[in-house]
């Protein structure tokens, strides 16, 4: 048995890579495996009940999900095989050691903003009942932790998971972005997100928290500071609104509080805005 094994699942996926990327500095004693797909299905319950059994790890931080919420829409089974029997399983299997799973502000129905981890969840969507039921799941062994995030952005290992390369492949593609002026979130760079976790793992004060960035932006303001990166794709966005929305339900501010968070952190957690100002070379 490797007393510092740390599973990572979905290092194939935005935070994933990240959390894996920075375990030199969030666990610098761990020896640190990232798990994908093509390395572990999760959907194969035997093959996980195997692997972990043989490896034994000491530590799992569970970022693997079916996260494209039209995708949950249309394959709820699917959605929750993946993000409720699978996050299930694993936290069987970790039983006696820390379990970090990986939820999202989407579990609240966004009429308020701003929500403490203590807020009553009310899911719209089916991803968002996945990951609210999975919460639970966890949350009943008192060794395990549930981290909601909101907007994660970076670079994926495929291009296409953060909300900024969704913005950027359509302006390549000369495809205008439609964003609501009046549909809030807290996005954050996952690298914060990743390098957050790992602090709060290693506290060994197990709960929910939140991790998000500081600043409450709309749809339509995120849109402008990304495509403020990019003006030579001369970048187009259609401003709207949820009024005139027709479609699967949508929450119109799921802000989060991370007050709780930010106490055991030895960093700020920052808002967008700031993020950006502070790193202005980095690809975006």
């Amino acid at each position: 048995m490797d007393e510092s094994l740390v599973w990572v699942t979905g290092a194939g996926g935005l935070i994933g890579r990240y959390v894996v990327a920075v375990a030199s500095e969030g666990a610098p004693g761990a020896r640190t495996l990232g798990l994908t797909r093509a390395q572990l299905d999760l959907a194969d319950f035997g093959a996980v009940r195997s692997e972990f059994r043989r490896q034994q790890p000491r530590l799992i931080i569970h970022c693997a999900a079916l996260s494209q919420s039209p995708e949950c829409q249309a394959n709820p089974r699917l959605a929750y095989k993946l993000n409720v029997e699978a996050t299930a399983l694993l936290a069987e299997l970790a039983a006696d050691v820390p379990f970090v799973f990986f939820s999202s502000d989407l579990v609240f129905d966004g009429k308020t903003g701003n929500y403490e981890e203590a807020a009553p969840v009310n899911p719209l969507s089916v991803y968002a009942e996945t990951k609210a039921v999975a919460e639970r799941v966890v949350l009943a062994n008192p060794k395990h932790t549930v981290i909601r995030t909101s907007l994660n952005g970076g670079t994926s290992p495929n291009g296409r998971r953060a909300f900024n390369e969704q913005m950027r492949r359509a302006w390549e593609a000369g495809q205008a972005v439609h964003l609501f002026r009046d549909e809030f979130r807290s996005p954050i760079h996952a690298q914060v997100t990743a390098r957050a976790v790992w602090q709060l793992a290693a506290r060994g004060e197990p709960g929910i928290y939140h991790v998000a960035g500081s600043e409450r932006l709309s749809r339509l303001r995120i849109g402008q500071l990304v495509a403020a990166r990019w003006p030579q794709l001369h970048p187009r966005i259609v401003p709207g609104s949820l009024k005139e929305y027709r479609g699967a339900p949508r929450a119109p501010d799921t802000s989060l509080n991370c007050a709780k968070a930010q106490q055991r952190l030895s960093f700020p957690l920052p808002g967008l805005t700031t993020w950006l100002a502070e790193h202005p070379e980095e690809v975006f």
